[in-house]
């Protein structure tokens, strides 16, 4: 499985409500300094993809895509009908971390991720 196989497989298992970051991902595929590769994945999404790709975000939790089909602004409708509480400020649009942030807790829950 390549590095874009394994980040999508890790977002499939992002509950609906929750995100993570893009470095959290780096991190559970054993490439913790690649979190801009793991944009770079998402990026190369095509447009009907069933990865829940509105569902990554940076590590200060703020909306920070940057794509050809999709906007900061599209991100975050996607994120507010899953009950994710969405912040616009001058600076973009902010997801608070400490409530949101999905966090695979135990094995079970990191089963197939690395």
């Amino acid at each position: 499985m390549n590095f874009y196989e394994r980040v999508y497989q890790i977002a499939r298992q992002i509950p609906r409500g929750k995100v993570m970051t893009y470095g959290q991902i780096a991190a559970l595929i054993s490439t913790p300094r690649a979190a801009r590769v793991v944009g770079f994945a998402m990026r190369a999404l095509p447009e009907k993809s069933d990865v829940p790709w509105p569902r990554v975000i940076n590590s200060q939790g703020r909306i920070s895509i940057v794509n050809w089909h999709w906007t900061p602004k599209d991100q975050a409708r996607f994120l507010r009908a899953e009950g994710i509480k969405v912040q616009k400020r001058n600076d973009g649009f902010w997801i608070d971390l400490d409530k949101y942030l999905w966090v695979p807790k135990n094995r079970a829950d990191r089963a197939g991720i690395v």
